[in-house]
């Protein structure tokens, strides 16, 4: 089965290491997917904001719960409730197994709550697994369909 690119995946992760962690990740796996990092939530919403058209929009947006200016769940708020930004699917990747944050994130609208494995073997099978799921079993969006 061929694998299907997505358009670009959005990265919200204030910690450099993780971010780090992140791409190598994706890298070492047959991730094919265009990653724009940013550092908060006010960078994720700035950069969503500078987006000039449907087709230039993110397929997938991660977020990590805890940042500073702006939190994941003030964006995946902000996100759900924008008329422009709604139908990108927003997944968590946090640090975070608080029931209460998981809770939330489904109540906020998210996709998914998926918290980071400490060792690194582990984190690149989660995101192999996460990229395979996004790419070969789910459906989002393609550019240029909006209803």
């Amino acid at each position: 089965m061929e694998v299907e690119q997505l358009p670009r995946i959005l990265v919200a992760e204030d910690n450099e290491d993780h971010a780090y962690l992140l791409r190598l990740a994706f890298e070492s796996g047959d991730a094919k997917s265009e990653l724009v990092f940013v550092e908060d939530g006010v960078e994720a919403m700035d950069y969503l904001e500078s987006c000039d058209s449907f087709e230039s929009l993110p397929g997938l947006i991660l977020l990590d719960i805890n940042m500073p200016r702006m939190d994941g769940f003030e964006v995946l708020e902000k996100v759900k409730s924008s008329r422009t930004f709604s139908h990108i699917p927003v997944v968590i990747l946090t640090s975070s197994a608080r029931e209460e944050d998981i809770a939330r994130v489904y109540e906020k609208g998210g996709c998914s709550f998926v918290s980071k494995p400490v060792k690194f073997d582990e984190f690149r099978d989660v995101i192999a697994s996460f990229y395979v799921y996004w790419t070969q079993v789910a459906k989002i969006p393609k550019k240029g369909t909006r209803s």
